[in-house]
């Protein structure tokens, strides 16, 4: 955490209703940190972009989301003009499509983070930026926290470290951020008609499960992982939000980082065999788990995921709400709706 005094901009006053801009409105993530605004903060003004390239809604509520990209600087920092904070959910994601489109996963989560980030230091508005568990590679030290090395071991990694570094070099005496070290998502949600999800592990061997299809893990089956619900780091975006206005009436600047994770990590095959089970007592469906051959060499192997969430807990007042088991059930249940 390194914490110093803000210069250059207007201060903010708490009685006032702040603007918030969410970049990556569209997506998974996105469109549920709005909808958490909408009921918790109604008063706020809430605006939102995206490019749609994995977009999955054009709107949440009452907030239009405009049709622009992070790359094009001009037009960013227009529609961000007079925001107070600017949470960047916005990047491509996931180590497959980094691998196939590496020039755009540069250009989106290095170059777009650049201009969010340089942004804020212009201005002095506030920043909430999650990056993943791959900026770690392997971990060698339980349980995980935001403080262990980076050794990114793909290009998804990289180009998300790439991020954090540059937000941590531009924050001193500008603005306050907040980074996430954010473990696996899972869950969905709703957005008008439209049923938001994303294909993770979890979602992905439910949606097999329902078709009847056999659950594929990729060997040995034995890495675990650590998953948090998409409703939980929604939560958690909007208490960042929170405090992060409290910073800024402080004159604080600098970067305070999170672990924002659940309280389970099974392994891949454990939570492939949970899904099974759960099919079969809710939907009567019979489903196989099979062993496969693990075409990713960019993915740790790890059997140990435990994360340490204590200082989520202890300073943005959060902690994770959906448990696995349950939040399996409920998309079982919607699924076959």
């Amino acid at each position: 955490m390194t914490l110093g005094s803000r210069s250059g901009r207007k201060d903010v006053d708490a009685s006032e209703s702040p603007t918030i801009a969410v970049t990556g409105a569209a997506g998974f993530i996105g469109s549920r940190v709005i909808q958490r605004f909408q009921s918790v903060h109604p008063e706020w003004t809430v605006r939102a972009l995206d490019n749609q390239y994995r977009g999955q809604v054009e709107s949440v509520g009452d907030v239009d989301i405009a049709h622009i990209d992070i790359r094009n600087r001009r037009r960013l920092e227009t529609f961000l003009d007079g925001a107070d904070v600017v949470l960047h959910l916005a990047a491509l994601s996931g180590v497959d499509d980094c691998q196939e489109h590496p020039d755009l996963a540069y250009e989106v989560n290095v170059t777009g983070t650049n201009n969010v980030a340089w942004f804020c230091r212009k201005t002095g508005a506030a920043l909430a930026f999650p990056f993943s568990m791959t900026v770690l590679g392997d971990p060698e030290t339980f349980p995980i926290t935001a403080d262990l090395p980076r050794d990114p071991v793909n290009w998804y990694g990289r180009t998300k470290l790439l991020g954090e570094r540059a937000i941590e070099s531009l924050t001193d005496g500008s603005f306050p951020a907040h980074l996430f070290l954010k473990s696996n998502l899972y869950g969905d949600h709703v957005v008008g008609d439209t049923v938001v999800s994303k294909s993770t592990v979890i979602n992905f061997f439910v949606d097999r499960a329902t078709a009847g299809e056999s659950l594929t893990v990729y060997e040995p089956g034995t890495q675990s992982r650590n998953f948090i619900h998409v409703k939980d780091v929604a939560r958690a975006y909007v208490r960042s939000t929170e405090r992060l206005l409290e910073q800024l009436a402080a004159d604080e600047t600098g970067t305070e980082t999170y672990e924002i994770a659940g309280t389970e990590d099974p392994s891949v095959m454990a939570v492939a065999e949970t899904v099974q089970e759960l099919a079969s007592e809710e939907l009567g469906a019979s489903t196989d788990v099979t062993l496969v051959e693990n075409p990713r060499n960019g993915e740790t192997m790890v059997e140990d995921f435990a994360v340490d969430t204590s200082k989520a807990n202890e300073i943005l007042g959060w902690e994770p709400t959906h448990g696995v088991d349950e939040s399996v059930r409920e998309l079982l249940r919607r699924d076959a709706q």
